[in-house]
C-alpha cells in the first residue's frame, strides 16, 4: 500500500500540474546522461522503475507463480492475465526508460506505464485482503463457538471436587455445574434440575429444562440449577467439535455451480488473450491504413489496446463469485443450528420439491405422552404408586406426567406410604397389582373382556373417540369397575404444522414415511395437512420409496429423518436432512443436520440454499457481464466515434472493484436470512 503513495502523487501531479502550473516533473528531475552509450535516461521513468520492480515482483509474486505453474502444464488460469498484463506493462515501461530513442518519433511512445503495473498489483491485493476478510466473515460462527467452549472443569475424583483443564476431562467423568457455569463437554445428567441455555449451539432462544437421564450438550450454559452429570463424550466427539468440523468441511468443498465457472474460466482466458493479440494486430495494421491513427502512433497505440485489454479482462470476480458465497452461507446456516456438510448440498437444496419425513421422533416427538386423562383426583396417588412399577413406555407416560401433576406429594414421600403388592406385567395388554387389599388393573379394551370387567357405553365411546386421535387407550379399574381411563400418544412436534404449511407455500409436496398402522399415520397426516402417508413400511423398504419417489424425474426428494432405520433413505434421497436428536448413524448418513431437531429448520435450510444460489447467480451474473461490457471498450470500440479510451489504471481500478462488489454481494447473505 504505502509503495503506491509514490505513484500516486506523480500521477496526481501530471494529471493536475498543467491546471495549476506547476513545473513538467520530467523536466523538474531532469535526465542521467550516459556519454559513453549516447543514452539519456529520465531520472523520473528510472524512479518509477525502482519502485515499481519490488511491487510487481515481490508482492505480485504469488500471482506469477500461479501463472508459471499453469503455464508448465499447458493451461492458464485466472493469474495468467494478471501476470501477464503486469509483465507486459513492466517490459514495455523499462524499454522505454533505457532506450527511449527506440520509439522516438512516435506520438506518446515515451510514455511508461509503471503505475499501472503497480496500481493493478495493489487493487489485485486489496482484492484479495477483503477475500480474506469475507472468509473470516463467514467463519465468524466457528470463531464463535470455539470461544463458547469451557477452559476447564470441575470433576469428582476420590470423592472430591477437582478443577482441571477441559482437555483432561475423561469418558465416565462426573462433572459438577453450578448456575451460570458452562457445560464443559457432552454428557447425561445424573442429579439436579436446571434450565439449560442451549441458544449457542441450537440458535433457540429459549431455554431448556434438563432433569436426571437428559442430554447436555457441551458449551451450554447452566442457568439455574446445581446440575451434576456424567462425561459421555469428549474432545473431538463433542457435539461442538464435530460442528466446527463439519461447517470447515462444508466451506472447503465446491458446489457444481462452481465448475461451470471453472469451466468456462478455462476457455475465458485463452480466448481474452486472443481478443488482445487481434486487437493489437488491428490498430497496429489496419488502423493506421484506413485512417484511424496515425501510423507514426500504431506501435504505442496498439500495446496500450493489448495492455488494458488483458488488464481488464482478468477473472477475479469469476473466481471469487461461488466460495465467497458459499463460505458465508454455510456460515450464516451453522449460527441458526443447521450444518450443512457440503457445498453441493447447499446448492441442490434449493431445488427440492418433495420432502419425505419419517413419523417418529421427526414429526412427532418419539416419546409416549398423556394426551387425554378421564381421573378423578382422589385415584392419582394409586395410580402413579402401580405405574411407577413397570417400565414400560405407556407406565413411563403416566408417572411423568403425574410427577408433573402431583410433584409437591411425591416429593414429601407421601408416596411412600402406598404399598403394593402382587404386582403382574401382562405382556401388551396391561398391569395389575395390589394396593390396600384393592385390586387394580390397568389396560387394554382386550384385557377388560378377558377379566368379564364391563365397561359402561358412554366411557367405551370416549374410548373410541380417542382412539380416532390414534391416541392408546388404558383402563383403570379398581374391584373390577372402571373408574376411568387415560389416552397416550406420541404427540407431534411443536411448530410441525406451521412447518409443513409454509412447505406448502414454496409449493413443496410432503409425503409421511412410517411402519405405524395406517389409521395411526392418517390422523397424525391429516392433523399436520400432510399431502400423502405411506403407512406400514418396513425400515429395510424406506429407501425404496424413497427411490419409487426420483423415478418422477421432475422429483428431487429430501428425506428428514432421525433413526438408524432411517439412514438408508437418507443416504439414497437427493438431500438426507438429519434430525439432530437422532442416532450418530442417521447424522452420519445426512447432508444436512438441524442441531435443534426442529421442522423450522427444513425450511429455513431451504431458505439459506435459495438466497445462497441467488447470491451466487448474481455475482456470475456481474463478473460476466463486467467483462463483456468492459473488453469491447478496453479493446478500442468507441475511440473512432467518440474518441474514447480505457487507460490501464482505470481497467485495473474497474476489475478490482469489480472483485470488491462480488466480495460485497456474499456478504449480504448474513441480513438477507433472518
Amino acid at each position: 500500500g504505502i509503495g503506491t503513495i509514490p505513484f500516486l502523487i506523480i500521477m496526481l501531479w501530471m494529471a493536475f500540474g498543467m491546471q495549476l502550473q506547476w513545473p513538467d516533473l520530467d523536466m523538474l528531475l531532469g535526465e542521467i546522461i550516459l556519454d559513453n552509450l549516447n543514452i539519456r535516461i529520465s531520472l523520473l521513468h528510472f524512479l518509477q522503475l525502482m519502485l515499481a520492480t519490488p511491487i510487481l515482483f515481490f508482492g505480485g509474486k504469488d500471482i506469477f507463480k500461479s501463472a508459471i505453474s499453469a503455464w508448465r502444464v499447458q493451461s492458464s488460469n485466472m493469474d495468467t492475465l494478471i501476470a501477464l498484463g503486469t509483465f507486459t506493462a513492466w517490459i514495455y515501461s523499462t524499454v522505454v526508460t533505457f532506450f527511449p530513442r527506440i520509439f522516438q518519433g512516435i506520438d506518446g511512445g515515451s510514455e511508461a506505464y509503471f503505475e499501472a503495473a503497480v496500481f493493478i498489483i495493489f487493487f489485485i491485493l486489496l482484492g484479495r485482503l477483503l477475500e480474506m476478510r469475507a472468509k473470516g466473515n463467514a467463519a465468524d460462527a466457528i470463531k464463535a463457538l470455539f470461544q463458547l467452549q469451557a477452559k476447564d472443569a470441575t470433576v469428582i475424583r476420590q470423592g472430591k471436587e477437582i478443577q482441571i483443564p477441559i482437555e483432561q476431562v475423561q469418558v465416565g467423568d462426573t462433572i459438577v455445574v453450578k448456575p451460570g457455569g458452562k457445560f464443559p463437554v457432552d454428557g447425561i445428567v445424573q442429579s439436579g434440575i436446571s434450565e439449560v441455555d442451549e441458544s449457542m449451539i441450537t440458535g433457540e432462544s429459549m431455554p431448556v429444562s434438563k432433569k436426571k437421564g437428559e442430554q447436555i450438550i457441551g458449551a451450554t450454559i447452566n442457568k439455574s440449577g446445581f446440575i451434576t452429570y456424567k462425561a459421555t463424550k469428549v474432545g473431538s466427539d463433542t457435539l461442538l467439535a464435530q460442528i466446527i468440523t463439519l461447517v470447515e468441511e462444508a466451506q472447503a468443498t465446491e458446489a457444481p455451480i462452481q465448475r461451470l465457472a471453472d469451466t468456462i474460466s478455462a476457455i475465458f482466458v485463452p480466448t481474452v488473450i486472443s481478443i488482445a493479440v487481434i486487437a493489437w494486430i488491428f490498430w497496429f495494421f489496419v488502423a493506421p491504413a484506413i485512417g484511424l491513427i496515425g501510423s507514426a502512433q500504431a506501435f504505442p497505440f496498439a500495446t496500450y489496446i493489448a495492455i488494458t485489454i488483458l488488464i481488464i479482462a482478468c477473472p477475479c470476480a469469476l473466481g471469487l463469485a461461488t466460495p465467497t458465497a458459499v463460505m458465508v452461507g454455510t456460515g450464516k446456516a451453522a449460527a441458526q443450528g443447521i450444518l450443512i456438510k457440503n457445498a453441493e448440498a447447499l446448492e441442490i437444496a434449493h431445488k427440492i420439491n418433495t420432502i419425505v419425513f419419517d413419523k417418529t421422533g421427526t414429526l412427532t416427538k418419539g416419546k409416549p405422552e398423556v394426551i387425554s386423562y378421564e381421573l378423578d383426583e382422589t385415584y392419582n396417588s394409586l395410580l402413579y404408586s402401580v405405574e411407577k412399577q413397570s417400565h414400560h413406555p405407556l407406565a413411563e407416560a403416566i408417572v411423568s406426567y403425574l410427577e408433573n401433576k402431583m410433584g409437591s406429594r411425591i416429593k414429601s414421600g407421601m408416596m411412600n406410604k402406598i404399598k403394593v403388592a402382587d404386582f403382574k406385567d401382562i405382556s401388551g395388554k396391561g398391569i395389575q397389582a395390589k394396593v390396600t387389599n384393592k385390586q387394580v388393573v390397568i389396560g387394554t379394551e382386550s384385557l377388560m373382556k378377558e377379566m368379564n370387567i364391563k365397561i359402561d357405553k358412554k366411557l367405551l365411546e370416549k374410548a373410541h373417540e380417542f382412539q380416532q386421535k390414534a391416541q392408546t387407550v388404558s383402563f383403570i379399574t379398581i374391584d373390577k369397575t372402571i373408574v376411568g381411563l387415560v389416552g397416550i400418544a406420541d404427540s407431534i412436534k411443536e411448530n410441525a404444522k406451521e412447518a409443513i404449511a409454509k412447505l406448502h407455500r414454496m409449493n413443496i409436496k410432503t409425503v409421511m414415511i412410517t411402519g405405524d398402522n395406517k389409521i395411526t399415520a392418517n390422523v397424525v397426516a391429516k392433523e399436520l395437512g400432510i399431502d400423502t402417508v405411506l403407512a406400514e413400511v418396513l425400515p429395510k423398504d424406506k429407501a425404496d420409496k424413497i427411490k419409487e419417489l426420483q423415478n418422477n424425474r421432475h422429483n428431487i426428494v429430501a428425506m428428514v429423518g432421525d433413526g438408524i432405520n432411517d439412514a438408508p433413505a437418507l443416504a439414497q434421497a437427493d438431500i438426507g436432512i438429519a434430525m439432530g436428536t437422532g442416532t450418530d448413524v442417521a447424522m452420519a448418513t445426512g447432508d444436512i443436520i438441524l442441531v435443534t431437531g426442529t421442522l423450522e429448520k427444513v425450511v429455513d435450510s431451504i431458505e439459506i440454499s435459495k438466497e445462497t444460489i441467488g447470491i451466487i447467480k448474481q455475482n456470475l451474473f456481474w463478473a460476466f457481464g463486467y467483462n463483456v461490457v468492459g473488453i469491447p471498450i478496453a479493446a478500442g470500440l468507441l475511440y473512432p466515434g467518440f474518441g474514447l479510451l480505457l487507460s490501464p489504471i482505470m481497467a485495473s481500478l474497474a476489475m478490482a472493484l469489480s472483485s470488491i462488489s462480488v466480495v460485497g454481494n456474499s456478504l449480504r447473505l448474513k441480513y438477507l436470512v433472518k
